[in-house]
């Protein structure tokens, strides 16, 4: 409100009394309290109408495009916030549970193996290799190629 404080308007009241009088203050009150009704109208039409242009423009689906890509999720920044609590809640003086610790690795686990399987698909991938022109493992009974030197 203008940064006006109780002081500053307790102030205006009293200035308001002397000049305009007790008679016609309350009128004044009124009309100001009208005034202020329609300047509020006209903001909210003119809000409205705004509105409507960056709707018929494009803008609003510009600004929704912008507010999915910087979205908290969409950064990572919601897992973030969930590691960040899990941090605050943890506590080093209460042993973990077993299964609780099995699940964990487990986790752990899975990860490094899709970790790896994908970096195997992208050394492949770069060796231009093929998925029928990958070299076999060699069978686990046979025996090793000899040379001819």
């Amino acid at each position: 409100m203008l940064d006006i404080g109780w002081s500053e308007l307790i102030l205006i009241g009293i200035v308001a009394l002397i000049v305009v009088g007790p008679k016609d203050l309350p009128r004044m009150f009124h009309t100001l309290g009208r005034f202020t009704g329609k300047l509020r109208a006209m903001g909210r039409e003119f809000q409205m109408a705004m509105n409507d242009a960056a709707k018929s423009s494009g803008l609003d689906e510009v600004r929704k495009d912008m507010n999915d890509i910087v979205s908290k999720k969409n950064l990572g920044l919601d897992a973030l916030e969930t590691a960040a609590k899990r941090f605050e809640t943890w506590d080093p003086t209460r042993p973990t549970t077993p299964a609780t610790a099995s699940a964990a690795v487990a986790a752990a686990s899975a990860a490094a193996a899709a970790e790896a399987t994908a970096d195997e698909i992208a050394a492949d991938e770069a060796l231009g290799l093929h998925e029928t022109e990958k070299p076999l493992p060699p069978a686990s009974g046979a025996a090793p190629a000899k040379s001819d030197t």
